[in-house]
């Protein structure tokens, strides 16, 4: 199984966009007899839980759970691309393999349709922004009804070629939310509306409206202080006409409009230039091995 990172908000677009990136997690189970094992590779080796505790076993038992069926011993194994706790969708990636993972071994899986998968995954992570784009690829609105998490997707323009700087440091969801006021003035909400209404537009058929698009007064900056080194970042990219958003709650850097070649990667932080991911989770053939003693 083969699931995309993403990053999600974009700018404006808070708690609703979010776009499926081509570096990917590889996750493959086989039901055992025995205890429930994780083999970790890659990103957070050394570091995940081993057992139960890991976030794709526990996604795996809350699909089994949606189905009425008690959970199986799995073997599991993950290559993981996808740096963990960066802005970049690690945990979603994770819940979505967990969820799919249920829909193809649990009896009766097919019950768990897309939109099933999608309000389960949305409801373990506590929202559907970035497990939307991790399911569908491409560009995806995520809102929550009455009955969960709702999603539609859209295919971004080819020339949308996104961009990641990614540091070292790790970053916390937590604290990102905390630093959010209860309410925001009504001309910034405006504003917000307007530009992701725009970016929707600029993303799937004129990227040349992007930088104003991405314009953010909504989460970004009463976020800065909480990373300040983000902040410095998007503020340098914007200022050499780059379309340059935090990655989710952050720490790392979006751009998605071209970056100068030689603009430089600040100390302690890597630069991706990626593709956008158009397919979103697949499960490929061996992804599911037999049974095995324990």
């Amino acid at each position: 199984m083969r699931v995309p990172a993403s990053s999600a908000n974009l700018g404006p677009g808070f708690d609703a966009l979010g776009l499926a990136l081509a570096l990917y997690d590889e996750v493959s189970a086989a039901l055992v007899s025995g205890p429930t094992t994780v083999s970790v590779h890659g990103a957070g080796a050394g570091e995940l839980p081993t057992d139960d505790r890991h976030l794709v076993v526990q996604a795996l038992h809350a699909g089994f759970a949606a189905l009425g069926e008690p959970p199986p011993a799995v073997a599991l194994t993950c290559h993981n691309r996808i740096p963990q706790a960066r802005g970049l969708g690690s945990s979603s990636a994770a819940i979505v393999a967990g969820v799919l993972l249920a829909q193809a071994l649990a009896p009766g899986g097919d019950r768990l349709d897309g939109p099933a998968v999608l309000r389960l995954a949305a409801r373990i992570e506590g929202h559907p922004d970035n497990v939307a784009p991790c399911l569908r690829g491409g560009l995806t609105i995520a809102w929550t009804g009455p009955d969960g998490a709702r999603a539609t997707g859209l295919m971004p323009d080819p020339r949308v070629r996104p961009t990641w700087f990614v540091p070292e440091q790790r970053g916390l969801t937590a604290a990102a939310r905390a630093a959010l006021p209860a309410s925001v003035p009504h001309a910034d909400a405006a504003h917000a509306a307007g530009r992701a209404a725009l970016l929707v537009h600029a993303l799937t058929q004129d990227p040349a409206h992007l930088f104003a698009a991405t314009e953010d007064r909504l989460h970004q900056p009463y976020r800065a202080a909480t990373a300040p080194a983000t902040a410095e970042l998007v503020a340098g990219l914007r200022a050499a006409g780059v379309a340059a958003v935090v990655s989710g709650a952050g720490p790392s850097v979006l751009a998605l409009s071209p970056v100068p070649p030689d603009f430089p990667a600040p100390d302690g932080w890597v630069r991706h230039d990626l593709e956008v991911d158009r397919r979103g989770a697949i499960v490929r053939p061996g992804t599911l091995g037999a049974a095995v003693p324990g």
